[in-house]
């Protein structure tokens, strides 16, 4: 059965999630350390994990697989459930495979280094678009069609 795993910490597309599992009747799971508002949809379920770090990436990492579709800014937890079988989409609609979750992965960790590198740099990612949430939306109608066959 497909299951569709949400990082929900900061995820910015939880609704537009919703609104897609719904239609296509498929069990989503929030994954969080707290905060989150539950929802009156009986196919969303509230998952509240211990406070620590990446308990929410331990969790679904434990439980994604072949057929379930994994939602997560997380280049580690996305990188974990790649290679279970699950397919995984960042928020803003890009698609993470065998093919390109390493390269993720290792541009995150080069990142890092250069901020830890330099503590006064200054900026950021950019910013979440309408664009950004439309991409969301068809590539999780996509995945979840995939995962559904």
């Amino acid at each position: 059965m497909t299951v569709l795993y949400v990082d929900a910490d900061a995820c910015p597309v939880k609704d537009e999630a919703e609104r897609v599992a719904s239609r296509h009747r498929v069990t989503m799971m929030l994954v969080s350390n707290g905060g989150i508002r539950p929802s009156r949809n009986p196919l969303v379920q509230i998952v509240v994990v211990p406070d620590g770090p990446d308990e929410a990436d331990k969790w679904i990492a434990e439980r994604a697989g072949p057929g379930d579709v994994v939602v997560t800014s997380d280049m580690p937890l996305a990188a974990r459930c790649v290679e279970a079988g699950a397919q995984v989409l960042r928020p803003d609609g890009s698609t993470l495979t065998t093919a390109n979750v390493g390269a993720a992965l290792a541009t995150r960790d080069l990142m890092a280094d250069l901020r830890a590198a330099d503590p006064f740099r200054q900026g950021g990612g950019r910013g979440f678009t309408k664009a950004d949430r439309s991409r969301f939306l068809d590539a999780l109608e996509t995945a979840l069609r995939r995962a559904l066959r």
